[in-house]
Parts: structure tokens; C-alpha cells; sequence
């Protein structure tokens, strides 16, 4: 009896130091298991009108742009047009104009219809250049990222945490986990601090292909032999989606983009990370087991 009393008295013991072991792992890991557990904010939702849900101020702008000025013109525009093919239709159908008038010119209307998209056009412009010069015209930047478009993934540089790379490939269908989207994950992430200037410089390796977030407001072509520039500053954390915009090939479809925004303390972490396992050998990558990666290993479209 007193055997069994000691035994289970060291059992309580050991499983109340098991306890706080766990809790203090739990604790240790809790910025990474945080980042990773985060909600879809830039994705297509089904029955979606309109732009994805602006997540920098460049997107906000390109919203109101969108909503506040191009969207009443058009309207303003198509409105005209389809009460003017009434009146037409009306006016001067053959029952009620069964001899047709002979003008073919005339004068006034020419002008109008010459000058008045002119003007509207001229309208549209100004704050078309404003915003276009918002997204070329870089501020002070907190950190740069590198993106290179290959037949057909995705190639990331950090050069401000240690110059590491990695390549972003679609994940298949067939291995896709429950709550991932097809054809817009990807097996490894891009991971960026909230609340930064990040300039976003894009390149190609091959053809052009084109580096496009909606919800950041960024569509920029990656060329060959040039590198464009452009930046952002993501407002809160969680998962946004893109894709190559261009016509770049076969696999054009399967290029996704996945970035996920986390706190300071959780890139920092990551980061650390990311140097080990994303390390480079003179400038070719390797895996965590510092054994280079095959160039056909990471050109490998996979199927969907």
C-alpha cells in the first residue's frame, strides 16, 4: 500500500513537470504558431464584385479611383449611350420618319463628340498620373525583397537578412491541405513585417512574366534584363494571394503568389529561421542539410 501511495505520488510529480515543460515549449513557440494561424484577408471570394479589400495605401487608393471616379463615368457614359439609341430608335424609326432626312454632317455634334471625350479623358488622367507616380516614387524603405520570375515559379531574395533565396512552386491539388486554394498555394511563403516600407524589386530569368498582388495595389511586368521597382506598406497581418499576370508560357496559370504579413517579432523570427534553412553555398541554394538543391528540382512544374 505505502509502494503504491510513493508511486503514484512520483507519477503526479513527473506529469506536473511534463506539464510545465509543455506549457513552456508552447510558450516559446507561440509567436510562430500565432503567425501561422491567421485569416485570408487577399483572396477571391465567390460572388465578389469589385476589387479585392484594399491591405496598403496604395490599394486604397486604387479603390476610390476605381469606385469614386472611374465607375461614375462609366456609368454616366453607358447611360447616355443607351437612352440616346432609345430616343434614336424612337425618333427616327421608319414608322414615324417614313421620309429620312439627307444631313451628313453636321458640325456642332463633330465638335462634341470630339472634344467632350477629350476633356473626360483629360479628366481621368490627372489623378491616373498621381497615383501611378505614388507607386514608382519609393519613400524612405525599411526592407527590400527581391522577386524573379521563372518558367514557371516564383524565386524570392531577402539581401537585408543575410541574402537568402528560396523558390515558391504551386502545391498541387492532390496535396492540398483542408482550408488551402487551388491553384494560389504555394510551398513556401513569403513572409514580410507589417507596418514597413518593403520595396519590391522584379526581375525574370527567362521571359516575361508579371508580379501582380491585388490587395496591394501592385502589377508590375518582370522583365529580362531589367529590374522594376516598386513598394508598399501592408497595413495588417494575414495571407494574401497573386499571380502572374502575363502571358508567360504553358504553365502561365500555375505561378502563384503567397505572402504572409506578421509582426516585427514573428518575421524576426521567422528570419532566424529562414538563414538556416534557405542558405546558399556561393550563390546556389542548398536544403537544411546544406546539400544543394538541383536546378531541375526547383524548375519542376507540378501538376494540377
Amino acid at each position: 500500500m505505502f509502494l503504491k501511495q510513493m508511486f503514484g505520488r512520483v507519477a503526479a510529480k513527473a506529469t506536473g513537470l511534463m506539464t510545465l515543460a509543455g506549457s513552456a515549449a508552447m510558450a516559446a513557440s507561440a509567436p510562430l504558431q500565432n503567425a501561422w494561424a491567421q485569416e485570408v484577408l487577399g483572396a477571391p471570394k465567390p460572388m465578389q464584385l469589385g476589387l479585392q479589400e484594399p491591405a496598403t495605401s496604395i490599394a486604397v487608393d486604387l479603390n476610390h479611383f476605381h469606385n469614386w471616379v472611374l465607375m461614375p463615368i462609366i456609368t454616366v457614359i453607358t447611360v447616355f449611350v443607351m437612352l440616346l439609341l432609345l430616343w434614336v430608335m424612337i425618333r427616327y424609326n421608319a414608322k414615324r420618319n417614313p421620309v429620312p432626312s439627307k444631313t451628313t454632317h453636321n458640325t456642332l455634334i463633330e465638335v462634341l463628340w470630339t472634344v467632350i471625350p477629350i476633356l473626360i479623358l483629360i479628366g481621368i488622367s490627372v489623378p491616373s498620373f498621381k497615383l501611378l507616380y505614388k507607386q514608382l516614387d519609393l519613400p524612405q524603405t525599411d526592407l527590400t525583397i527581391r522577386a524573379i520570375g521563372k518558367q514557371w515559379y516564383w524565386s524570392y531574395e531577402y539581401p537585408d537578412n543575410g541574402n537568402f533565396t528560396f523558390d515558391a512552386n504551386m502545391v498541387p491539388t492532390d496535396q492540398l491541405q483542408p482550408g488551402q486554394l487551388r491553384l494560389l498555394e504555394t510551398d513556401n511563403e513569403v513572409v514580410l513585417p507589417v507596418g514597413k516600407n518593403i520595396r519590391i524589386q522584379i526581375t525574370a530569368a527567362d521571359v516575361i512574366h508579371a508580379w501582380t498582388v491585388p490587395a496591394f495595389g501592385i502589377k508590375h511586368d518582370a522583365v529580362p534584363g531589367r529590374v522594376n521597382e516598386s513598394w508598399f506598406n501592408i497595413d495588417k497581418p494575414g495571407i494574401y494571394y497573386g499571380q502572374c499576370s502575363e502571358l508567360c508560357g504553358t504553365a502561365h496559370a500555375f505561378m502563384p503568389i503567397k505572402i504572409r504579413a506578421v509582426t516585427q517579432a514573428e518575421y524576426d523570427a521567422w528570419v532566424a529561421e529562414a538563414q538556416t534553412k534557405f542558405a546558399r553555398i556561393d550563390g546556389t541554394p542548398v536544403d537544411a542539410e546544406g546539400t544543394h538543391v538541383a536546378a531541375a528540382e526547383t524548375a519542376a512544374v507540378p501538376a494540377n
